[in-house]
């Protein structure tokens, strides 16, 4: 004894509902649709721009009190730059123990821009990397858009 297969829930929808009442259905499920994946977009928007606000924030806060700690930094070189020229100064003359000083401070300086070109370069990837894809859940979403909703790429002849 076989049993006929039941109806399945569009089949039953075609029979009981007028073509009128699936286009209404249709409309409004994808006018829900698009209102949600707005929404998405700009809470994603909204939250990407506020982590930037907080990371500027706090950049530039970090910024400024390394700048005023390079400041006192520079005066402490610079007096003990001094003191260790007069230093020296007894042992090789007044003259050669300021070319000492500035050759030192030479390699110091040539060794700090290397380390820093290095660092700001992987900054700057680090930041592609992070900017390359803002919004991933909205374009997640738009292309799992079934093929019958999008429009034809082909054009009807």
């Amino acid at each position: 004894m076989s049993h006929p297969i039941p109806p399945s829930d569009a089949e039953n929808r075609a029979e009981h509902e007028s073509l009128g009442e699936m286009f209404k259905s249709l409309s409004s499920n994808l006018s829900t649709l698009i209102q949600q994946e707005i929404a998405l977009a700009k809470a994603e928007t909204t939250q990407t721009v506020q982590e930037a606000k907080q990371s500027a924030k706090d950049a530039g806060k970090g910024a400024g009190l390394l700048a005023g700690a390079g400041v006192a930094g520079h005066f402490v070189l610079l007096f003990l730059s001094i003191a260790l020229m007069w230093g020296l100064g007894n042992l090789v003359g007044l003259t050669w123990a300021a070319v000492i000083v500035a050759v030192v401070w030479a390699i110091i300086a040539g060794i700090l821009a290397a380390v820093g070109k290095k660092n700001l370069n992987e900054g700057k990837r680090e930041l592609a990397e992070a900017t390359e894809d803002p919004l991933p859940l909205t374009r997640e979403t738009v292309t799992e858009i079934p093929e019958t909703v999008k429009p034809s790429k082909k054009e009807n002849r």
